[in-house]
């Protein structure tokens, strides 16, 4: 009697749910019988199965598998469900298979194709890896990175998802109407860091100027442009793709794709090829941007910085005796702030004040600036104004909005006998009371027209003194370190 016809006589209805492949094997796997549901799907593949095993057509971790599940059912008669490939005829196919045991020494391998639903699944884990890919570039581009950063996570994101060995991006300079390149992965060589293509010219000027998509598919079979780098061949593409990169309708550059294998891309790759060439270009576009803007607030701040010197500088010269005066104690200050840890993207606002710190002396006036004595009390009055005529002058303007502490509170004192709101403690906002140290400090070692400067020696001891009274008494311990160490 056939052998696979009393197998199904004797299990009957579970055969019935696989019906695209059914093997008997012995113990070892070795191919007893076998039956195809669409004998023509499969050709002559399993010809000659009789000499072979069942492991000869698998993968070695799919044959694995199978032997692992054999020895289970060797063991303890345990039945075992998994999925393996086949390739047959040129093709891969997906089995969903179930191995049960008939007897002592033979099993049932049967299973049925579920390809297409491999097809499927496969299109859908790929489709989520793109997707995946594109919000990364998103969240790229809203960081703000800078370009090559962030084109280099581009590439990466490129290569990734598209499943190819290189890509590169070229980049128009509109001026010169040049592509030149501006980042690249996935190169052994350096053949592409020199490019310099006018458009029309080669692949990607072709590219850049027609605005479309070029394929060579195969770079092997007759000359490319390519030819001209003699490192080329070392690289041993095989597949190019160049797309234009459009923003806004204008062309800002090319990415190119590079493969050492043949590629046979479906529909949804070439969409994903547009929509990655887009993104690229919104990125690019973004950065440069990011960068302009930069550029504009950097020189808008220089602008400010030029400003706001021109004005120290005003009332430097309206007061020969403290010329100098602001450029030390901005200096000291600076360095003494950084030395307390404030961070980088503050000290612009410390530099602003320090330099501004005396601008409402403006409105004092020449009697009582420049008088060569002592001040009389209402004299006094008139000048411990100058800090809200500071705050007067200064508050209008928006941007130096985080730069008014030290104009308005460089003369409040730790005990709260300063002026002009009479704080205390750490009421008084941090970075006036370390100008305060710097300020003191400075006017005590200057000359000034009713007194010679003091000593060092002798300013040290004072503000030692003054520690817990006019002066933050943590601050004074590292102000006096930062005077020893740099001879100030």
């Amino acid at each position: 009697m056939d052998l696979l016809l009393d197998i199904e006589q004797r299990l009957g209805e579970p055969l019935q749910a696989f019906t695209d492949l059914l093997f008997v094997m012995d113990k070892h796997g070795a191919i007893l019988d076998c039956r195809f549901g669409d004998p023509s799907m499969y050709s002559d593949s399993f010809e000659k199965t009789r000499e072979k095993t069942i492991q000869d057509f698998l993968s070695s971790e799919a044959g694995d598998r199978l032997n692992f599940h054999l020895s289970q059912a060797r063991q303890v008669g345990k039945a075992a469900s998994f999925e393996f490939p086949l390739m047959m005829e040129g093709r891969e196919l997906w089995f969903d298979a179930r191995l049960v045991r008939s007897s002592d020494s033979r099993f049932i391998l049967s299973a049925r194709d579920i390809t297409k639903y491999k097809r499927t699944e496969g299109r859908l884990k790929r489709q989520l890896q793109r997707i995946n890919a594109l919000r990364s570039i998103d969240f790229a581009i809203a960081s703000g990175l800078d370009l090559n950063l962030l084109l280099s996570i581009l590439l990466d994101r490129v290569i990734e998802t598209m499943h190819v060995d290189a890509a590169a991006v070229l980049l128009l300079d509109p001026k010169l109407n040049e592509l030149t390149f501006a980042s690249g992965k996935g190169f052994h060589t350096n053949i592409l860091q020199h490019t310099r293509l006018k458009t029309g010219q080669g692949y990607a000027g072709r590219v850049a100027l027609d605005r479309r998509i070029i394929n060579i598919a195969d770079l092997t079979k007759n000359k490319t442009e390519f030819e001209r780098s003699p490192l080329f061949p070392s690289e041993k593409f095989v597949v190019y793709y160049g797309a234009p990169l459009i923003a806004k309708g204008r062309v800002l550059g090319v990415l190119e794709i590079f493969h050492r294998s043949h590629l046979h891309p479906d529909e949804d790759w070439m969409d994903f090829l547009n929509i990655i060439s887009g993104q690229t270009a919104i990125a690019i576009d973004s950065a440069m941007m990011f960068k302009e803007l930069q550029k504009s607030n950097f020189e808008l701040s220089m602008a400010y910085n030029a400003t706001i010197d021109a004005w120290s500088r005003t009332l430097d010269l309206r007061d020969r005796d403290i010329e100098g005066h602001t450029r030390r104690v901005t200096d000291i200050t600076l360095r003494f702030a950084t030395l307390a840890g404030i961070k980088d993207s503050d000290l612009i606002h410390i530099r602003r004040g320090a330099t501004l710190h005396d601008i409402g002396k403006v409105a004092i006036p020449d009697e009582i600036l420049f008088k060569p004595g002592p001040l009389d009390q209402d004299e006094w009055e008139t000048m411990r104004q100058h800090p809200k005529y500071a705050v007067d002058l200064l508050s209008p303007i928006k941007y130096l909005e985080h730069a008014m502490e030290i104009p308005h509170w460089h003369h409040e004192k730790w005990d709260g006998t300063g002026y002009p709101d009479r704080l205390g403690g750490e009421e008084i906002p941090f970075s006036a009371r370390l100008f305060a140290l710097v300020d003191v400090y400075d006017a005590l070692t200057s000359d000034r027209p009713y007194r010679r400067a003091w000593s060092k020696q002798d300013a040290v001891q004072y503000i030692e003194n003054q520690s817990g009274k006019h002066f933050d008494p943590r601050l004074v311990p590292e102000f006096l370190n930062l005077v020893s160490a740099n001879g100030y």
